[in-house]
């Protein structure tokens, strides 16, 4: 086996080891679209949901059931509207209805159970009715009152999965049918559930359909894999109608659209009501929740307010991590060798992205004169090469010069020249370089010189 297969396959392992430690006991809220119940792929995505909980994770589940609810009252010629997301209909259907939402729960239920774990339905939801809004009387449609926490925690600490059928009860006992995509994000609030996740079937949020902002990074397949809550907003404000072209050309229509709109605003009300990550998933892809979970860049979207990614000062302990990341980039000659001894005395010159506590990215601001500084050791793990980090790390340190009124930057370079063009450097001649740099360039290597002015003094 080639060294650089075994390498990818510690690092993936790595990945998981690290995931697992850092949400062991974490809260998780999953929401199951009931057509993914009703699919052939519902039987894998339970085995995954199983080891979650295997690796310690404290799942809770709330099922979807708008299909077999529609179906239900189809067969007993009841009819129904649904408005702002809530289904209105005459209060004869609510025994359908309830009976409707424990099947799909049931089915849960015994699913979990053939993985040989417990699973628990409740009624820990108190809800009261919707009453009429705007002149619209929404009869049997509810409201989250309360949430029994309490019981909630019990059942969680004795290691069963409690699942929330979309059901929720007055004070009198009065069943009330509510959201079940807005009671998981109700649940994951009030719970401040380090995850929420929607799954979903052909969940995507890509440039296929969507108009993507410039500066938006995007997986290999076009893909949002992550957005906070300021890029979301961007993105929301340039979606605001769908484009009916894309949609035309993809076999889709503006039901799709609006539906995964309305999910990615539900995100970003959990998110800002504490909630810490939030993910939107495809579920008719086979392995897509532990994907998602246990890799940088997952599978779906994920919509968070911090804490995800971000820049640092390099620190001593990052050595052998930074050494490792730029290793690659060495070997097709891309970036010149370091060894330990040369970063342990130039490490306070580095910067490094940091995802999810592993390093990802890194890059070096070396000053000369006092008027100029290279931009050098530019690496970005080839996972995340396509989500922007490369052009905010070179921003970044651009920034960092700026405050420190330097006159321009520069970056010697042998096969990146275009992608640093594309960034604003101008090509330079090399006796242009401070005399200290100069000593240190080969003419074998033969780099060329680009610089960026960003002072006119």
């Amino acid at each position: 086996m080639e060294e650089n297969s075994i390498q990818i396959k510690a690092e993936r392992i790595r990945d998981v080891i690290r995931y697992i430690s850092k949400f062991k006991n974490a809260a998780i809220v999953i929401h199951l679209d009931d057509r993914i119940i009703d699919s052939p792929l519902f039987t894998n995505h339970i085995r995954d949901i199983s080891l979650l909980h295997e690796a310690g994770l404290k799942v809770i589940i709330v099922p979807g059931a708008r299909k077999r609810i529609d179906n239900s009252l189809t067969e007993k010629n009841i009819s129904w509207t649904i408005k702002n997301n809530s289904r209105i209909t005459s209060e004869d259907a609510m025994p359908i209805i309830k009976d409707a939402a424990f099947d799909v729960s049931n089915m849960v239920m015994t699913s979990l159970a053939g993985e040989h774990l417990t699973a628990v339905i409740g009624n820990w939801v108190r809800a009261r009715g919707k009453g009429v809004l705007q002149g619209v009387d929404y009869a049997t449609a509810g409201e989250i009152d309360k949430i029994d926490d309490q019981t909630l925690k019990t059942v969680l600490d004795n290691g069963f999965i409690p699942i929330f059928p979309c059901i929720g009860w007055s004070l009198n006992g009065k069943p009330y049918n509510i959201s079940s995509v807005q009671l998981a994000s109700q649940i994951a609030v009030h719970l401040k559930a380090d995850k929420l996740f929607y799954l979903i079937p052909d969940a995507e949020i890509s440039s296929k359909y969507f108009e993507i902002p410039v500066e938006q990074g995007l997986s290999p397949d076009g893909c949002i894999p992550a957005m906070n809550i300021e890029e979301l907003d961007k993105f929301l404000l340039l979606n605001k109608k769908p484009d009916k072209q894309k949609l035309k050309n993809n076999n889709s229509n503006t039901i799709f659209f609006d539906s995964m709109i309305s999910m990615i605003k539900i995100a970003k009300n959990a998110v800002t009501s504490g909630v810490t990550r939030v993910h939107i998933i495809n579920g008719s892809i086979e392995g897509t929740i532990p994907c998602e979970i246990f890799s940088d860049l997952g599978s779906g979207t994920m919509i968070y307010a911090s804490n995800y990614g971000k820049f640092r000062a390099m620190h001593r302990e990052d050595i052998p991590a930074v050494l490792s990341l730029i290793r690659p980039f060495v070997k097709r000659k891309i970036l010149l060798p370091r060894t330990e001894e040369q970063l342990e005395s130039t490490y306070n010159d580095y910067i490094v992205y940091e995802l999810d506590g592993a390093i990802r990215g890194c890059a070096a601001l070396h000053i000369y004169d006092r008027t100029q500084a290279e931009i050098a050791a530019v690496a970005v793990d080839e996972t995340c090469a396509h989500i922007g980090i490369g052009p905010k790390m070179i921003e970044y340190l651009i920034t960092k010069a700026k405050t420190i009124n330097l006159n321009n930057v520069f970056i010697l370079t042998t096969q990146t020249a275009d992608w640093f063009e594309k960034l604003g450097f101008q090509a330079d001649s090399i006796d242009t370089l401070p005399e200290e740099r100069k000593a240190k360039w080969n003419p074998k290597r033969g780099s060329k010189l680009f610089r960026l002015k960003i002072s006119e003094n």
